[in-house]
Formats: C-alpha cells, structure tokens, sequence
C-alpha cells in the first residue's frame, strides 16, 4: 500500500508539470500571436492554401494590361494594310510612341506579325522624340538608322507611319524629322513631304481608268481579303470622276460596285447586277443610300452580307461631312446582318474601327 501511494503520487506530480509546461507553451503562443495581421484567414490545411494561392496567382495574370492598336505593315502582296494587335498598355504620355515602335522590324513587333505582314520601319530606328501641336500635326523626330529603307518601299513607310499616327483623332497629320533635322522629302527617293503628310495623300493608290485626272477626285476604298484565315481590310486610293450627271456619291458607289481593278489580291463583294436605284442623299451626316435588290447576299430573307455593308461604310465615312450610312433596300422594310440583328440605326464607322485620342 505504501508503494502504491507513493507511485501515485509521483504520478500526480509529474503530471502537473506536463500540465504546467503545456500550460506555459500555450501562453507563450498566445502572446506571440497577440496582434495577428488585419486580414489573415483561418487555413483548415495546406492544400487549401496552396490551392488559394495558386487561384490568386492566376487570377492576377489574367488581368488585363494590354490594349488594342491598328499597326499599319505591309502584307503579302505587297500592300500596306492595317493590323489589330494588343499591345503591352504603355504610360499615358507614350501611347504615339509606342505604336512606333511596333512598326519597327526586329523589335517588340517580332512576336505579334500575323503570317505574311511585316514591319515597314528599318531594323534599329529609335523614336528620338515625338510632339502633338494644338493644330492636330504630330511631329516625329526619328534616328538616323530611319533611312535604311530601299528605295522601292518609301511611299509605303510613308503611308504606314501617317496611318498608324492618324487612327487618333486629334492627329490630323505627321511631319518627319531625322536627328533632329525636318524632312521636306523622304530621305531616300526624295518623295515630297511638304509641311506635312495626311490621310488625304492617300495609300496604296491606284490611277487605273482615270480619263481626266484634273477634275478627278480621289477617295480611298476599303476591299476585304483573306490570308492563311486572317481576314482584314485593305485600303486603295483611287481617282473617282464626278460630272453633271453623276454625284461624288454615285461616283464612290458605281467604282466600289465595279470593283478594285487590278487590285486582284483583294475581294470583289458585291453581286454584278447591284445598283443604286436613286441618287444618294446627305443629311445631318447620314448619307441615304437605296439599292436594288441585287445588294441582298439572300434576297428572299432581307440578309446583307456584313462585308458588303462594312466596304460600303468604311470607304464613304472617309468622304468629309458623313458620319454615318443608312442602306436601303427596294421592297425591304427592315435589312439584317448575317446574324439576323436588324439595322435599325444608321451604321457608324466606330463599329468597325474604334477610334480614340491621345
């Protein structure tokens, strides 16, 4: 009994200082943690937390930090044609200058080309400075690596530098600099720039059929095209002939109708037999135009093919004082696009190509 006693009580004794050393380590953990951080979460296990991060980690990569630019390159044909590509989102006051930048070859543009399009400005030019005047004129101080272009492709840097300078609407046109000296011509065959060089230069213009180039005027249409599945636009100035019997408008439509010539690399997508029934009327910038049926991709459903319609409006809200197209169709009350929505509202050139300032 006395054995017994005694090994219960050092059984009692050792488990109070079990109980005292748990004691103590809870109370040193409690005051450790005293002020945890405002907004810890409970964690039930380390998979769960893993998980969490990960999620959260992917959440942030997915946000998005780029924005579409229309990159003017040349295509495959030859052409100068604009390109819709996301760019990294730069800092507000490098907008202009990065867009440059992307049109130079071997630079941040490399990764981005489409198959068959390529850079126009040579490999190495740096943009030395860039300077938006309140008129709308948008100088551009290029390196002097600007003139190692060949001689072939001078008209086509030209026009893709001033495109994709122009798709802001506050830049009305773009004069050249290189090394800090203004260009009155390019520097390589002499292609005038003047005091500046604009949309109404033109782009890969073609003089096909023109009988009298004095009282012509030139327009630039807008024909699809397609390569490896890419679709996009390419612009074609062209000289319209406008008289006593036919308007500019008629004019425009009667040459987008007959197609782009000798422009064989891009689609005629217009049926032969449309026509405009009546003269074209302008009011409060929508331009009214009325068609035969022929327009129609099927006429017995009202359905207007939505190239037919994007060729109509890209090419005639280029024409100064028109803002918009309403098509109109004989025996039609109410034209769809492909998708069956109906056209309710005269068509914008915004819904094709976004526009904004910088």
């Amino acid at each position: 009994m006395q054995k017994r006693g005694i090994f219960l009580i050092a059984g009692t004794v050792t488990m109070s200082i079990i109980l005292t050393g748990c004691f103590q380590g809870e109370q040193s953990l409690e005051e450790e943690m005293i002020d945890p951080p405002q907004n810890a979460e409970p964690v039930d296990n380390l998979e769960d937390s893993d998980a969490k991060a990960n999620e959260q980690s992917e959440d942030e990569d997915n946000v998005s930090e780029t924005i579409a630019r229309d990159l003017y390159l040349i295509d495959a044909n030859g052409m100068v044609a604009s390109q819709t590509l996301e760019l990294p989102t730069p800092e507000s006051n490098k907008v202009a200058t990065q867009v440059l930048e992307y049109l130079v070859k071997g630079g941040p543009i490399s990764q981005l080309l489409p198959n068959g399009f390529q850079a126009v400005l040579p490999e190495g030019t740096e943009v030395l400075g860039i300077n938006l005047q309140e008129d709308g004129t948008m100088v551009v101080n290029f390196s002097k690596e600007f003139a190692n272009y060949e001689a072939k492709d001078e008209t086509k840097v030209l026009e893709a530098v001033t495109y994709t300078l122009t798709q802001f609407e506050n830049v009305e046109e773009v004069q050249l600099q290189m090394d800090g000296m203004a260009l009155k011509e390019m520097p390589v065959n002499g292609t005038p720039i003047g005091e500046g060089y604009s949309r109404e230069n033109g782009i890969n213009v073609s003089d096909t059929g023109v009988s009298d180039f004095m009282q012509s005027k030139t327009v630039t249409m807008y024909y699809p095209t397609e390569h490896d599945e890419n679709r996009y636009y390419i612009p074609v100035t062209q000289y319209v002939e406008p008289s006593e019997e036919v308007d500019e408008f008629s004019a425009i439509v009667k040459n987008l109708l007959k197609g782009p010539g000798i422009q064989s690399n891009v689609k005629q997508v217009f049926n032969d037999s449309a026509a405009l029934t009546s003269k074209p009327s302008l009011k409060d910038g929508v331009l009214q135009l009325h068609f035969n049926e022929s327009i129609l991709k099927e006429q017995d459903k009202s359905v207007i093919a939505d190239e037919v319609m994007e060729t109509l409006v890209r090419t005639l809200t280029n024409v100064q004082g028109v803002e918009a197209v309403q098509v109109n169709v004989e025996s039609v009350e109410e034209l769809v696009n492909e998708n069956g929505e109906a056209y309710t509202e005269p068509v914008t050139k915004q819904q094709f190509i976004p526009t904004e300032k910088l």
